[in-house]
């Protein structure tokens, strides 16, 4: 089993470990001046204002849900960092936002999202085109349109980037957007395998959206006049909005290396270790902290996992679900760190709600795992939600254990402190509302989730 580190970047680990060494004299109180090579800076696209602004209404719209109950927002919204501020969500059949949102009474979710909210922060930088949490989704020059997916294909056509096409996700799931069968024309059509056809789901949800002047018109800016809305469209705009609203780039940890604005004291200290002894270098590599590869890190799974309907498992096997490959079991991708102090909870199912905590799961993940203390949890009520089956289950916990790709490492509360210290100076404090913030109203007219 591969440990703690994989690959040919051994060699540029311990440049940067030998960097950090001859620069790192920190002390209590004064700033330090780290000269690390983190490759070029990360390159964003240039947006088309018209399109980020069409693509920011849509994105807090509940038009595009079957019900028009739900927005993109509703998931990932600019309150708890772009993400929700739970660790498994509610969407179809639950009401408000974030903590307090609540399962309605009349028409209860079936289940939970078997996966926490990813965040949304420069995925319209270069390079960051790996979608979800096991990456079933990512740009590929390989594939039809430079898109992989497990849909195939076809339903890629038309979609500018891996960002865009990921809009089909959520909209064409019963649980997060779509609705459950019978409860409006889109669930019916998704439930009937009708999605990309002729008369589908996609072209459900573009006709609604064509159907409201102010859309109309604004497609028109973006188009041409006249020219037809399809789902795609869709999709690519809310991608430009997502590329312009929540661009991350100057944080204290970036003005310390292009503007020689030191991070001082427990900041300083924790950009050492993060880069040295702790090892989250070796991951968490480049300007956004992410390699976009998979690792298992013997992360606790909770609520209903990632399986089909049919199958009866709440286990969660990552990366596993999409290559096949039985060394990809419980592997997930980097995240990238880039804002992480606003994105909890943290982990693939949202098992740690404070940094402290799933920082010091990385020192021993396996002791972690098997010492977990689900109080670390914030999970809506859902009356009959099955939460704990892995956790429960002895042999699951083994094979989690067992697929454990990260070596143990000694350091101290003060130690943790510190690494913390330093991923909160990873926060762009100016970008935390996005750029174009929250709209009073959309085309629509149904309500904005504020």
């Amino acid at each position: 089993m591969t440990k703690r580190w994989v690959g040919t970047n051994l060699l540029c680990s311990l440049l940067i470990s030998l960097s950090i060494a001859a620069h790192a004299q920190d002390e209590e109180t004064s700033g330090v001046a780290v000269n690390l090579d983190l490759g070029p800076r990360p390159i964003f696209k240039a947006v088309d204002p018209a399109e980020a602004a069409l693509g920011q209404l849509l994105f807090y719209d509940p038009i595009l849900s079957g019900n028009r109950n739900i927005s993109c927002a509703s998931c990932h919204h600019p309150r708890f960092g772009t993400g929700d501020g739970v660790s498994l969500s509610l969407g179809e059949g639950a009401n408000t936002l974030g903590p307090e949102r609540m399962a309605d009474p009349e028409n209860l979710p079936e289940q939970r999202i078997p996966r926490n909210a990813p965040s949304l922060w420069n995925l319209g930088a270069k390079g960051m085109e790996v979608m979800f949490h096991d990456g079933r989704l990512e740009a590929d020059p390989a594939y039809g349109a430079g898109i992989r997916t497990p849909l195939g294909g076809d339903m890629v056509a038309g979609f500018e980037s891996a960002l865009a096409a990921q809009a089909m996700f959520p909209v064409l799931s019963p649980d997060e957007m779509a609705g459950h069968y019978g409860e409006n024309d889109i669930s019916r059509a998704v439930r009937l395998g009708q999605l990309s056809h002729p008369g589908g789901a996609w072209d459900l949800i573009a006709n609604r959206v064509a159907e409201i002047p102010e859309y109309r018109q604004r497609f028109d800016t973006v188009l041409g006049i006249g020219a037809p809305i399809r789902f795609t469209d869709v999709g690519n705009v809310i991608a430009s909005f997502i590329e312009f609203e929540w661009r991350a780039d100057d944080s204290p940890f970036d003005r310390a290396l292009v503007k020689g604005e030191a991070l001082q004291g427990a900041a300083a200290r924790g950009q050492g270790l993060f880069y040295g002894a702790a090892l989250c270098g070796q991951c968490h590599s480049g300007w956004l902290q992410t390699d976009n590869r998979f690792y298992a890190i013997a992360m606790p799974q909770l609520g209903p996992g990632k399986a089909a309907r049919f199958e009866s498992h709440a286990r969660d096997e990552g990366r596993l679900r999409v290559t096949g490959d039985p060394e990809d079991a419980y592997r997930f991708r980097t995240p990238s760190l880039r804002n992480v102090a606003l994105t909890a909870p943290y982990g693939h199912a949202g098992a740690y709600r404070t940094l402290e905590a799933v920082v010091r799961h990385h020192f021993d993940p396996v002791a972690a795992l098997n010492s977990y203390n689900r109080s670390q949890v914030l999970l809506p009520q859902l009356s009959g939600a099955v939460d704990w089956a892995v956790m429960d289950d002895q042999a699951e916990l083994k094979r989690i254990a067992a697929a454990n790709d990260l070596s143990p490492v000694r350091l101290s509360d003060e130690d943790l402190a510190d690494l913390v210290a330093f991923l909160e100076a990873l926060t762009d404090s100016k970008r935390t509302e996005g750029r174009l913030g929250v709209p009073d109203a959309v085309p629509s007219g149904l309500p904005v989730e504020r």
